[in-house]
């Protein structure tokens, strides 16, 4: 109803029949237009990344698809702030920024739980594990317990990889919901990593199927050339699929086959971290 149809008949008498009714004030316009400049703002934030470590302004306002005036006042709002810092010509993060993950991560349970299971999971089979969460196509790094680096690109809490190519990320996307797997996969492009990655979306969508089906995922230097890893899925008390674990290693780590040298000790970790979620009721 809009506001001031309902005004009593006093509160009109001095106004003539024909005049206009005052618009109302949208409430809301303010609060959509901080929105807005919020969302800006965070794209200009996640513009940099391991790829553009460094960029000008014009850099910046292109991979933000902003214009160089609106790209320049976020940036100059991110320095006041801390977020930011520049030369004068090119613009890099600070450390600060930092604390917007480890916010996120100071109210997240799961990674505490998980990381005992996956420090006695590296001792057994003398390989990396991690856990991930699915965000939007790509997977999250939110616990992880290193043996040694057999990756190109370094990999910490906050490291982002696509779901795709990954062995966790297709344990996520095998347990969507299929009209929002279907949406993801309309929306993201597969992009080929290394001469082994699936970009037919049939194809990924059977190998999903699989994944569901057997409860777990290889993935064979489809990420980088010389990396293999097996996941398996993390479960609540509801019996959701809430993150994924893994175990990563070179691709000629093992000359027999690495799911029989694995997948029993990686199994049997996602099912006692899937244990201890449900006990915390999590």
């Amino acid at each position: 109803m809009t506001p001031g149809k309902n005004r009593p008949t006093s509160s009109r008498s001095s106004e003539g029949p024909n005049t206009p009714m005052p618009s109302p004030a949208r409430a809301d316009g303010p609060v959509v237009q901080k929105a807005q400049s919020f969302q800006r703002g965070l794209e200009v934030i996640r513009a940099f990344d391991a790829s553009h470590p460094r960029m000008t302004l014009s850099q910046v306002a292109k991979r933000t698809d902003q214009t160089r005036a609106t790209a320049r006042r976020f940036l100059y709002t991110l320095i006041d702030i801390g977020y930011m810092d520049t030369d004068g010509h090119e613009f890099w993060l600070t450390p600060r920024v930092l604390e917007l993950g480890f916010a996120y991560l100071s109210t997240l349970e799961i990674p505490e739980i998980a990381t005992p299971h996956l420090q006695r999971l590296t001792h057994v089979v003398n390989e990396s594990s991690s856990m991930s969460i699915l965000d939007g196509s790509d997977i999250v790094y939110v616990a992880r317990v290193p043996m040694r680096r057999i990756m190109t690109v370094s990999i910490s809490v906050g490291t982002r990889f696509p779901a795709y190519a990954t062995s966790m990320g297709r344990v996520l996307l095998a347990n969507l919901e299929p009209a929002v797997l279907t949406r993801m996969l309309e929306t993201t492009t597969l992009e080929p990593l290394t001469p082994n990655t699936v970009t037919d979306p049939t194809e990924l969508v059977k190998i999903l199927d699989q994944v569901r089906a057997q409860g777990w995922a290889i993935v064979d230097q489809e990420l980088e050339l010389g990396l293999r890893s097996i996941a398996a899925p993390i479960v609540d008390a509801r019996q959701r699929v809430r993150a994924a674990v893994n175990v990563s290693l070179g691709a000629n780590r093992f000359e027999s086959d690495p799911v029989e040298d694995v997948l029993p000790a990686l199994l049997d970790a996602a099912r006692r971290i899937s244990e201890d979620l449900k006990s915390a009721n999590l």
